[in-house]
């Protein structure tokens, strides 16, 4: 395994991988409701 550097990181990468997280977070969030909203309506 390489050495790591100090500064070396880039930080657009990361900023990728949290863009990702929030965009699957919030998609999964809002199926969430939906789904209790419907139970909600046929009284489940």
């Amino acid at each position: 395994m390489s050495e790591h550097e100090h500064g070396t990181m880039s930080v657009r990468d990361h900023e990728k991988v949290f863009e990702g997280f929030i965009r699957i977070s919030t998609r999964f969030v809002i199926a969430v409701a939906i789904f209790f909203v419907l139970l909600a309506m046929f009284n489940a």
